[in-house]
């Protein structure tokens, strides 16, 4: 019995031991996660979200500023960037596979078309693309019966190139051969090294790429016409169901802009840039940056008529009669109540 006392001791001991064990190392945990940085802590409640980009280009500038300085973060979201075509871009948001289309282009070319989508902040106010050719071609007028590369097959540029092409008289159907190419500005290039077309639709840094490469700089699109790029949109039904998510996603990339702009931050823009568009050169992010500064917007809004140039471009090649006003393909309730929020009004 005797016996069977001390076991029956030894086990409770042994229990006790174990249980206040156990408290020690749940007390130790607790203690370590009390004690990790607020940052941390806060990394763990992030909530991810989705963007795609047609490309990677310095015209982005705004969100890649917002992502690599952590306003994004702020506002308990963790960016997730994905390349992807624009109208694909559109259709994945509308399935829910993406969350929103930073070439808003798509956004109003779907908008448009009748689907329910709308562009909810602008960040370039005017086209980044440049026509360059082989250096013996000295005026745009003289690509009469030559090559030349646009970008995506129904893309907004191939559209913008044609409307360019018409501002100097040529036709895109009859007075050149216009191949609209998707990829990257870097293999439209390398078809202008190979001689295979003889000019090719650009954006920055490319462009000067090509310059250092012995090709000519024809036409600045951006001199030619006036109508917004880049921003982002999103679905009605996101827009309804999750406003204060894209009010946040929109106050952290209106942040983007306002730091791109302070002169102050020209350093870290540089760092940005060369990070994001790597391997590229001090020198040539300084021009891609003097570039880009011609473009973009301070507060994430455009001129409504430079709006409906985009949407008549839109409806004249999907061949949409129907007149299709601003106020059907944007939605600025949250641009403003961030552009406040922030004094940028």
């Amino acid at each position: 019995m005797a016996e069977n006392r001390f076991h029956s001791r030894s086990s409770t001991l042994s229990g006790r031991s174990r249980t206040r064990s156990a408290g020690r190392v749940l007390y130790a945990l607790l203690v370590f996660l009390l004690s990790l940085p607020a940052s941390v802590q806060a990394q763990s409640s992030l909530k991810k979200v989705r963007l795609a980009f047609p490309t990677k280009t310095v015209s982005f500038l705004a969100f890649y500023v917002a992502h690599r300085k952590g306003f994004y973060k702020d506002e308990g979201i963790e960016l997730e960037p994905i390349i992807m075509q624009p109208s694909l871009a559109s259709t994945a948001v509308l399935t829910g596979d993406l969350d929103y289309n930073g070439a808003v282009t798509g956004v109003i070319g779907a908008a448009v078309s009748g689907r329910p989508m709308k562009a909810v902040l602008f960040t370039v106010a005017r086209p980044l693309q440049y026509l360059m050719s082989k250096n013996d071609i000295k005026d745009a007028r003289e690509l009469k019966g030559k090559k030349i590369a646009g970008s995506s097959p129904g893309g907004t540029v191939t559209f913008l190139t044609k409307l360019v092409l018409k501002n100097i008289g040529l036709d895109s159907e009859r007075d050149v051969f216009l191949n609209p190419m998707g990829g990257t500005g870097a293999s439209r290039l390398a078809a202008l090294e190979s001689g295979v077309v003889d000019a090719v639709i650009l954006e920055s840094p490319d462009n000067f790429v090509a310059q250092r490469k012995g090709f000519r700089e024809l036409i600045f699109f951006g001199d030619q016409v006036e109508f917004p790029q880049n921003g982002f949109g999103t679905s009605e039904k996101k827009l309804k169901e999750n406003p204060d998510e894209v009010f946040r996603m929109v106050r952290a990339t209106l942040r983007g802009l306002a730091f791109s702009w302070d002169k102050r931050n020209h350093d870290q823009v540089i760092d940005i840039i060369m990070r994001e568009m790597k391997p590229i050169s001090s020198s040539l992010a300084n021009e891609s940056l003097e570039q880009v500064m011609r473009v973009i917007t301070k507060d994430g809004s455009v001129k409504t008529e430079s709006i409906q140039v985009l949407i008549d471009l839109v409806r004249e090649n999907a061949k949409v009669t129907r007149p299709v006003a601003v106020n059907q393909v944007v939605d600025f309730t949250h641009l403003e109540r961030a552009q406040k929020e922030l004094g940028l009004r």
